[in-house]
């Protein structure tokens, strides 16, 4: 478990930190560029990415809040603050993609097409490639961790490159084939859509495990195997509740046994099958005894 904990909040602090330091770069790029060029929808993406250096930097904060240990007032640690984390960055995506689908909407009514110079266009490329790249990292991470926060930074990641493609597509269309001049404003439309479903996701896993899931079925199959290879059919198994603090597991499980069976052979079945759980599956286990008719 402290194995987990210690890589859980090294893959948070490194992808937040590697984020600040991209975003801080991306944001001088096209700063600069769009103060060369005049662009002030460049500028204006600018502040954008500079916008996600905060969102990571809560990404670190909250890595730090998480490890803590458990205290005498949050006796089964801090974990869930990955979740109310994940919560915070889904409600940022969302007003993202809420502020994306307006002026999306707008450029399309105004009949507006993005026009850019070169050097804009070669940014924008640079900055697509850069935060989609910083994106797959920040999966990867949340993959390999089950962290959802950091699958969260990665949406946001992505909802930059996204606004960036858009741009870039409005900037072709406008050069190549001017009677498309919406397209760049439908795009956007759909990119926005796209993000707020991210964001309906992320929010709706980590509601869910705030306020408690059954535990999934191939879990359950697979204690009961194991219990079933310690005892065979002296003993049955059932109601599973699993309370799920992120960084800590408690399962409760009830089991039935011989009626005829003394306390104290209960209590070692008992205590024998809690020990194996710790041991297979990570987890703490309070098991409640029942008869066996």
């Amino acid at each position: 478990m402290h194995n987990n904990l210690h890589s859980r909040e090294k893959a948070q602090i490194v992808e937040g930190i590697v984020s600040v330091v991209v975003n801080a770069l991306l944001f001088a790029i096209k700063f600069w560029a769009g103060t060369v060029t005049g662009s002030i929808a460049l500028i204006a993406d600018a502040w954008h990415t500079m916008s996600d250096s905060l969102t990571s930097i809560f990404v670190v904060f909250s890595a730090k809040l998480a490890s803590k240990k458990p205290d005498k007032e949050h006796p089964f640690g801090h974990g869930r603050w990955e979740q109310l984390s994940a919560i915070f960055i889904a409600l940022v995506l969302g007003i993202i993609a809420y502020e994306f689908l307006t002026s999306s909407i707008e450029r399309f009514q105004n009949k507006e097409s993005v026009v850019f110079g070169t050097l804009a266009i070669f940014v924008t490329v640079f900055s697509i490639i850069a935060k989609e790249v910083l994106a797959q990292y920040s999966f990867y991470l949340g993959r390999k961790t089950n962290n959802v926060v950091l699958v969260a930074d990665g949406w946001h990641h992505r909802s930059d490159s996204l606004s960036s493609v858009v741009v870039l597509i409005g900037i072709i269309i406008s050069r190549f084939m001017p009677g498309l001049w919406w397209m760049d404003s439908v795009l956007g439309m759909f990119c926005a859509l796209a993000i707020f479903y991210a964001a309906f996701q992320i929010l709706k896993e980590s509601i869910t495990k705030i306020l408690g899931e059954e535990p999934d079925k191939k879990l359950i199959d697979e204690i009961t195997a194991e219990i079933k290879q310690l005892y065979g059919n002296d003993l049955k198994v059932h109601h599973f509740h699993l309370h799920n603090y992120i960084l800590q597991k408690e399962l409760t499980l009830h089991i039935m046994l011989n009626k005829n069976m003394s306390i104290e052979g209960g209590h070692i079945i008992a205590t024998s099958i809690e020990a194996m759980i710790k041991e297979r599956f990570g987890m703490e286990t309070t098991i409640h005894i029942e008869p066996l008719e």
